[in-house]
C-alpha cells in the first residue's frame, strides 16, 4: 500500500484519526436555512453577506479556503486586505437568489487544486484583485439584468485587467493526525508593486451564546524568548492546540460575538466583537481588539509590499503538541517543515499515480486528480438540529410562531452533526440526498469507507423519517428526490470490490434493510391510486417546469409522472440486484429478490397499460413518455 492507503486503513481500523481535521469549513454560512430565524422563511434577506463579518453564526462557520476539526470547534482560514476594499476579505462573495438574474451565484475566482482522502495534503488557490472589490457593482448590475441576459461576472468589472491581482496559494500538510503544517504563498501577478495585508485567522465556533451552560473556550498569547509567539487554543472537548507563527507584525485578539451596535443599534455586551479585527485593520479603530491578547478569535497579522512577480511565503503550524519540550519551539517552521510538506506532496503523487489508468495522458491525469480534489474539498461540517431550530435556544428569544407550521416542521427527529459531501461549498453548502448519492461513486474510487459511511448515514434514524422517507435537502426535507440510494450503494459496493478487492457484504446488507423502509414509503405514499404509476416532486426534470411540482397544482388534483414511474422501476432493479448478491450466502434473500422482480414487471406493465386499460404513457406520435 502507498502511505496514503496505509493512513486510510489506520483510520478505518480507528487506530489513528487521520480525518479529524479537513476542509470542513464552509465557503458560506450566511443566507442558509439553518441560520434563518425570520417569520416567513426569507433566508437570503435574514442573514445577508453584509451581516456575516459582524454576526455570530448559530450552526456553523465559514471562511476563505479554511479548515476545521470534524465537529467544527476550532477553525482556521485566511483573511486578506489590499488596502482598497471596504472590508477584510474573510469569505467568498456572491449574489443571492433574489439578487442574481439567474439565481444565486458566487462572484469569485478560486480553485481546489489538490487533496487526499485523509487530507494530509491539500492545496487551493484564490485570485485576489488589487483594486477595490466591486461588491456594489456586482449586486446592482446582476439585479438590473433580466433572465434572458448573461450573468455579470467579476471578470466583467475590469478589476483583473492588466493582471492587477495576487495569486494566493494555501497548502496544508499533516505531520500527524493533530499536527497541521500551513504553507501560504502569495504572488504579485501585476506590473507594479502592490501592498497586501495577510491575516491567517484562528477562531472557535460560537456555542456559548446560545446556551449559557456551554463552557466558553479561549485563545491566548504565549511568548518565549527563544521562539516566535504562539497562540494557545483551549477547548473543553477538543483539548489544547497551539498555533506557531513566524514573526508577525502583530497578534490581534477579539471575540466571536455579534456586533449588535453595528447591526441593530443595541449596545454590545463586550467591546470586542466578531468584526473587531476588520475594524482595527480597515478603519483604524485601535480599541476594537483586546490589548490583553485573549479572546475567541485571533489573527496573525503580516503586511508587505510585493514587487512585480515576487513570491511571499508565510508558514504556520497548528498542533496539539505544545511547549518547547513537545514540539512548538526550535526549528518546527524550518527545514523539517519543508521536508514534511515535500513528503506529503510525493505521497499524494504516489496515491494518485496508482489510481489513474495507465492509458491516460498526463493532462488527463491532472484533470482526474483535480476533479477528485474538488470532491474532497467539498466535504463539509453540517450541523442542524431541527427541534432546537424550531423551539429556539435557552439564552435567546423564541423564533416566530409561524415557524412551527413552516419549513421542515415535520422533521423534529432530524439531528445532524456530521461531515457530509456537499453539492458545493458556496452555492449549495448543505446536503442534498440525491446529489450525495451521485458523489459517492467517484468518492468510492479514492475512499470507499467514507462513501459507504455517507450512504449508511442518511438511512439512520436521526436522518430518515420514521415513515421511511429520506430527507431531500435543507430548503425542504419533505420534497421528493429520485430514489437513487440503492443504485449508489450497489455501485459503491462493486467499485470497492473491483479496485480494492473487498466485498463489503455487511455494508450492502445494512443499507438494503433500511431501503426496504424507503421503498415501502414510495409505494404507500406516492402511488395515489395504487396503479403502479407514481407521483413526486423535484425528480429527473428538477425544478425547471412552468410550475413547481412539489407544491399543489394550480388546477387542483395531482400529476402522474413518467419520470417518477421510471425511477421506481429502476429502484426495483437495484434492490433486485442487491438481493441476488446477498442470496449467494443467505438463501432468505431469494424470496425478496423475486418480490422486486415481480414489482418491476407490475410497473413496466402499468406504463403500457395504465390500470389494466388500453392507456399507455408512451405517445407514439411525439415518441415520448408522458
Amino acid at each position: 500500500m502507498t502511505a496514503e492507503e496505509q493512513r486510510l486503513e489506520e483510520d478505518r481500523q480507528r487506530t489513528a484519526h487521520w480525518r479529524r481535521w479537513g476542509p470542513y469549513l464552509s465557503e458560506r454560512q450566511w443566507g442558509t436555512v439553518r441560520e434563518d430565524y425570520s417569520e416567513h422563511g426569507t433566508a437570503w434577506e435574514y442573514f445577508p453577506h453584509d451581516h456575516a463579518r459582524s454576526r455570530a453564526y448559530r450552526w456553523g462557520e465559514d471562511g476563505l479556503l479554511g479548515i476545521s476539526d470534524n465537529h467544527q470547534r476550532l477553525c482556521f482560514a485566511l483573511a486578506l486586505w489590499n488596502g482598497q476594499d471596504p472590508i477584510l476579505k474573510e469569505r467568498l462573495f456572491g449574489v443571492t437568489g433574489d439578487e442574481g438574474n439567474h439565481g444565486e451565484d458566487v462572484k469569485e475566482y478560486y480553485f481546489f487544486l489538490d487533496n487526499t482522502p485523509t487530507h494530509t495534503y491539500m492545496k487551493a488557490l484564490y485570485k485576489y484583485p488589487q483594486a477595490a472589490f466591486p461588491y456594489r457593482q456586482l449586486v446592482e448590475e446582476n439585479h438590473r439584468r433580466g433572465r434572458s441576459a448573461p450573468e455579470f461576472e467579476l471578470l466583467d468589472t475590469g478589476v483583473f485587467e492588466g493582471d492587477h491581482y495576487f495569486d494566493v496559494f494555501v497548502e496544508y500538510a499533516k505531520a500527524s493526525p493533530n499536527d497541521l503544517l500551513i504553507h501560504l504563498s502569495v504572488i504579485n501577478r501585476g506590473p507594479r508593486p502592490a501592498p497586501l495585508h495577510l491575516l491567517p485567522t484562528l477562531w472557535f465556533r460560537n456555542t456559548w451564546s446560545w446556551d449559557k451552560s456551554s463552557p466558553k473556550p479561549s485563545l491566548r498569547l504565549e511568548r518565549s524568548p527563544q521562539t516566535p509567539p504562539v497562540i494557545v487554543a483551549e477547548h473543553p472537548s477538543l483539548g489544547k492546540m497551539w498555533l506557531a507563527t513566524e514573526r508577525p507584525s502583530e497578534l490581534l485578539f477579539t471575540e466571536n460575538e455579534t456586533n449588535y451596535q453595528r447591526l441593530w443599534g443595541v449596545p454590545n455586551a463586550t467591546p470586542y466583537v466578531k468584526d473587531g479585527i476588520n475594524n482595527y485593520i480597515v478603519q483604524g479603530q485601535r480599541q476594537a481588539v483586546n490589548p490583553a491578547q485573549v479572546g475567541t478569535k485571533a489573527a496573525v497579522y503580516y503586511q508587505r509590499t510585493l514587487a512585480p512577480g515576487e513570491t511571499w511565503v508565510v508558514k504556520l503550524r497548528l498542533s496539539n503538541q505544545g511547549g518547547e519540550d513537545k514540539g512548538v519551539g526550535g526549528d518546527i517552521l524550518g527545514a523539517s517543515f519543508d521536508h514534511i510538506v515535500a513528503d506529503r506532496k510525493r505521497e499524494a503523487d504516489e496515491f494518485y499515480g496508482r489510481l489513474a489508468p495507465q492509458a491516460l495522458t498526463a493532462d488527463d491525469k491532472t484533470i482526474q486528480r483535480q476533479a477528485f480534489a474538488g470532491m474532497l474539498w467539498s466535504k463539509q461540517f453540517y450541523h442542524y438540529v431541527i427541534k432546537e431550530w424550531l423551539d429556539g435556544d435557552p439564552a435567546c428569544p423564541p423564533p416566530p410562531p409561524p415557524r412551527h407550521h413552516g419549513r421542515n416542521h415535520e422533521w423534529e427527529h432530524l439531528y445532524t452533526n456530521d461531515i457530509l459531501s456537499m453539492p458545493d461549498t458556496w452555492e449549495y453548502p448543505w446536503f442534498a440526498a440525491w446529489d450525495l448519492a451521485f458523489h459517492c461513486l467517484p468518492l468510492a474510487m479514492v475512499d470507499p469507507e467514507f462513501a459507504k459511511r455517507q450512504l449508511l448515514l442518511l438511512t439512520r434514524e436521526w436522518y430518515m423519517h420514521p415513515n421511511g422517507q429520506l430527507p431531500a435537502y435543507e430548503w425542504a426535507f419533505n420534497d421528493v428526490n429520485p430514489p437513487v440510494h440503492a443504485w449508489a450503494a450497489w455501485r459503491v459496493y462493486k467499485i470497492e470490490k473491483k479496485i480494492y478487492g473487498r466485498a463489503d457484504r455487511l455494508f450492502l446488507e445494512r443499507v438494503f434493510q433500511k431501503l426496504l423502509l424507503n421503498f415501502t414509503w414510495w409505494v404507500n405514499r406516492k402511488d395515489t391510486e395504487g396503479r403502479n404509476i407514481f407521483q413526486g416532486g423535484f425528480l429527473g426534470l428538477d425544478n425547471i417546469g412552468v410550475f413547481d411540482r412539489s407544491k399543489p397544482l394550480p388546477t387542483g388534483g395531482y400529476i402522474e409522472q413518467s419520470d417518477a414511474t421510471s425511477w421506481m422501476g429502476m429502484y426495483c432493479l437495484n434492490l433486485l440486484a442487491i438481493a441476488l448478491e446477498l442470496a449467494h450466502e443467505d438463501p432468505c434473500y431469494e424470496d425478496i429478490a423475486s418480490k422486486f422482480f415481480e414489482h418491476f414487471l407490475y410497473i413496466a406493465a402499468a406504463m403500457n397499460r395504465v390500470g389494466g386499460q388500453d392507456v399507455s404513457l408512451w405517445d407514439r406520435q411525439d415518441e415520448f413518455y408522458y
